[in-house]
């Protein structure tokens, strides 16, 4: 039996409402107690973790780990130390492999690679269609029998709507909501950013906001009118946030998550960084980056997800027009949002980090309830300076190269495992 102290850090868990300083005691792998002045006489390890925040492990539900297919850009090796570097102890990944994890046999192959190299807790995210490519329907029952947490089709949209609306139909009673990649692909065309002033001033085709709004908003009707649990990936217009908050108010299911880089950088980014602030959703105007940020604290946005897109050094340094589409991001993550957020409480912070992301997934993790699994995240407003040499994931490009931020991950343990520490 193996036992770890944690000693006087501030242990804040959304899942009981607990917020006080106190010492947390892992055993065995699970979480065994929790107060002040717990007996350490045989524990292996007592870490000091006064003046940290000791939180359930966090979860990222949207990262593309590339395997199996794309082994040059990212392998699950690299990926999940990047994540358990990142203070993510759970991460879902997205089904954009090649071949495209559409089936129970591609499942089974992902889940042997997991075994295999895995250095934290990976769920799949299954497609809505065979190949995701919008016309066929898979077998939800069966993936989710066979691990799937969820069904999207990311990196493409469902462009047919009777397509989508029957997905959803036949997989209203499955577990795991549908996950929306909102772009309307006829009018986002040849788009390589955001439609606006800059795009204008560069000469390069954009993308409008209205090319996200429109399906969003066909998306959430779909929700309403299958029944099924629905969830939007990396929202980043104001009409699309307006979108999520009419459907509530309709009693629509439905939730949404914002990136780090749509909180913090506008299409202004690309002007002065190129291809390496390229990404879709584009980066949008100042006007929609302000309506995240507000959407953080008015509570309609459910979830932080980091949408990690890592690529090889050739894709991203090549022009704008040709040059890979995203970057890596479970290195930067939780210091970028809170640089993005100062003042969010630790409460709320760690709902969109952690406990919010288990609940629409339906993870047993996302707490530290006495004989939970011991995932946990521990962090500490300390600044540190992005540098992507240092980063474990394969792909280094990210518009976050030389910023400060003010929050870093100090320690990460998955399942009793201390996995990534910064602690002495």
């Amino acid at each position: 039996m193996t036992t770890i102290v944690l000693r006087g850090g501030r242990i804040v868990d959304p899942s009981q409402h607990l917020d006080r300083v106190a010492d947390l005691v892992v055993r065995d792998g699970i979480v065994h107690a929790i107060g002040e002045h717990r007996d350490a006489d045989h524990a292996e390890e007592i870490i000091d973790v006064r003046g940290c925040v000791v939180a359930p492990g966090f979860i990222d539900m949207h990262v593309h780990l590339r395997e199996p297919g794309y082994p040059e850009k990212e392998t699950i090796s690299t990926g999940t130390r990047a994540a358990v570097r990142g203070g993510f102890t759970t991460i879902a990944c997205m089904p954009n492999t090649n071949p495209a994890l559409d089936s129970v046999a591609t499942l089974r192959t992902l889940a042997n690679l997991l075994d295999a190299h895995a250095e934290c807790r990976v769920v799949p995210i299954a497609a809505i269609t065979v190949a995701r490519r919008g016309e066929e329907l898979v077998d939800y029952a069966a993936l989710s029998a066979a691990g799937a947490v969820a069904f999207s089709d990311d990196g493409t949209t469902v462009m047919d709507a009777r397509v989508l609306r029957d997905a959803a139909l036949a997989a209203r009673d499955i577990p795991g909501p549908f996950i929306s990649h909102a772009e309307d692909e006829l009018i986002k065309g040849a788009a390589v950013m955001h439609e606006g002033e800059t795009s204008r001033r560069l000469g390069v085709p954009g993308s409008p906001g209205v090319a996200e709004d429109v399906i969003v908003a066909r998306d959430v009707l779909i929700a309403g009118d299958t029944g099924k649990a629905w969830h939007i990936a990396h929202t980043s217009t104001r009409i699309a946030l307006d979108l999520v908050r009419f459907a509530r108010a309709r009693s629509i299911n439905v939730t949404c998550e914002l990136t780090p880089h749509h909180l913090v950088f506008t299409d202004e980014a690309v002007a002065q960084m190129g291809a390496a602030a390229k990404v879709n959703p584009p980066l949008r105007s100042g006007d929609d980056r302000r309506a995240c940020i507000d959407a953080v604290r008015d509570g309609t946005v459910d979830v932080f997800a980091t949408d990690h897109a890592p690529h090889t050094a050739g894709e991203k340094h090549a022009d704008l027009s040709h040059a890979a589409v995203g970057f890596t991001g479970l290195e930067i993550a939780v210091g970028a949002y809170a640089y993005a957020c100062p003042g969010l409480s630790e409460m709320r912070f760690i709902e969109l980090c952690s406990t919010n992301p288990a609940r629409i997934l339906g993870l047993a993790e996302g707490t530290l309830r006495l004989g939970s699994r011991a995932d946990i995240t521990v962090y500490e407003d300390r600044p540190w300076v992005v540098d992507p040499s240092e980063f474990a994931s394969k792909g280094r490009a990210t518009p976050f190269s030389g910023m400060t931020l003010p929050r870093q991950v100090m320690l990460t343990i998955v399942g009793g495992r201390i996995a990534h520490r910064r602690l002495p």
